[in-house]
């Protein structure tokens, strides 16, 4: 994986955390959380404030995620909201995480500069010693305050205010008087300054989870099912009547359909189809050139090319069908038949716009693994495992790309593969006043 780190295709984005205050307060925090403390005087953070560094001196990968369902978190900086989520076990936590900070951006700032804020994405379920546990998770609400407990002391001290204020003889109490200036001492004029953090909750209706296997849970739609990514027979007594893996295919494009969840992208609005088909196809020639142990490092789509006519006999029905679709579109030829069990089927489809776009689009990216920008766009867990099967030749080719074609410019390459550079949908939180975000997937159309 060294490639991936060296280019910032792995670990990106992570706040570094080298200041004897800042670990301190980190040291702190983890105590109050774990009990335990870290000896790295200089390690790196995600959004949750988790640290691979300090997560390989415990040897702990979920030192603050226990069991990966209650989804403990740390905040030294309100920075961190534009960092990853790293050994994500839910598809939604970055999104709820993200929104809490930028909701609470200014009270954050505020707490975060004399310490650490501490919290929890809490559900009602501790464990899921099997699938169906899945179904009894409803909603994740989050509980934060900083180690010392400054927002609860606040709470606290603006209760005592409120008594002062409208009980009589309240003047006269020196007992009341003695315990608000105290808490003052804490807290600061909490009248002038609140120190409080707006309550959310999220419901959790539609989701991936990365337990027994990767799990899509779609039962907030029409018609309910569970996509698992190994064999189904695992996944006993659920409670919707639609289960399936990623072999059944016909099964899930019929869902897809159902659901009205995506659509092709030869019949969207927005860039050219054709040249995202053209993209897809040198994927298609590069995971065969890489097995036939060709050197991919620099190669552009020339050189693809030249490499598809050596082995057109090796390449597979995917890139066929592509092909035949993408002649549609630029030279009016005939219109290919691509039916569900077809291996070009779901590369040629895209989510679409709708609140659990980000989720389809990752069940597409998984369907279509040699698709390996939109792998490493749309599902990073799925990436890093298959780039760990992938020959070397492979490895060197799509390190290369995606740091030449995506990395200097990401906004960029998502304006060019969905029509606008919008951030994946984020879990819409319950209340009507928190933070409402926008699908990523725009339109795209037929040149």
């Amino acid at each position: 994986m060294h490639r991936l780190i060296e280019k910032g295709l792995m670990f990106g984005n992570l706040i570094r955390v080298d200041s004897s205050v800042l670990v301190e307060r980190y040291n702190r925090a983890l105590k109050s959380l774990t009990g335990k403390q870290t000896k790295l005087d200089e390690f790196h953070v995600d959004i949750s404030g988790y640290s691979p560094e300090v997560g390989a001196e415990f040897d702990d990968e979920l030192y603050l995620n226990h069991r990966g369902v209650n989804r403990q978190f740390i905040l030294l900086t309100t920075e961190q909201s534009t960092a990853p989520l790293l050994n994500a076990k839910f598809s939604t936590s970055r999104g709820i995480l993200k929104q809490f900070i930028e909701t609470n951006r200014a009270q954050l700032f505020a707490l975060t500069a004399r310490d650490a804020v501490v919290g929890e994405l809490v559900n009602s379920v501790y464990s899921v010693e099997n699938p169906a546990k899945l179904f009894d998770i409803r909603k994740i609400t989050i509980e934060a305050d900083t180690t010392s407990g400054t927002v609860a002391t606040a709470k606290k001290l603006g209760s005592m205010i409120d008594r002062f204020k409208s009980e009589d003889g309240a003047w006269f109490d020196d007992v009341l008087i003695g315990q608000m200036i105290g808490l003052a001492k804490e807290t600061g004029d909490v009248t002038r300054n609140p120190v409080s953090l707006k309550q959310m909750e999220f419901a959790q209706d539609n989701f991936w989870t990365s337990h027994f296997g990767g799990l899509y849970v779609f039962r907030g739609v029409e018609h309910p099912a569970v996509i698992g990514s190994k064999d189904h027979d695992a996944l006993v007594d659920l409670p919707v009547k639609f289960v399936f893996d990623l072999t059944e295919r016909s099964a899930i494009a019929k869902f897809l359909k159902l659901n009205d969840m995506v659509e092709p992208i030869v019949e969207a609005r927005g860039l050219d189809a054709a040249a995202i088909l053209h993209q897809k196809m040198d994927f298609v020639v590069a995971s065969v050139a890489a097995q036939m142990g060709e050197d991919l490092v620099g190669a552009v789509r020339r050189d693809l090319r030249n490499l598809g006519r050596r082995y057109a006999e090796k390449l597979l029905e995917a890139w066929q069908g592509m092909a035949a679709l993408a002649r549609w579109a630029e030279e009016d030829g005939p219109w290919p038949r691509i039916t569900s069990d077809h291996d070009a089927y779901f590369y040629t489809l895209r989510a679409k716009d709708h609140a659990d776009a980000d989720l389809v689009n990752m069940l597409l990216a998984e369907l279509c693994p040699l698709d390996i920008r939109q792998l490493f766009i749309c599902h990073k867990e799925a990436f890093y495992a298959a780039y760990a099967t992938w020959p070397d030749q492979k490895r060197a080719y799509v390190v290369d790309f995606l740091d030449r074609e995506y990395q200097v410019d990401k906004a960029g390459t998502r304006e060019a593969l969905f029509g606008h550079d919008a951030p994946l949908e984020e879990p819409k939180p319950v209340r009507r006043d928190m933070i409402e975000a926008v699908g990523p997937w725009g339109a795209v159309r037929r040149r």
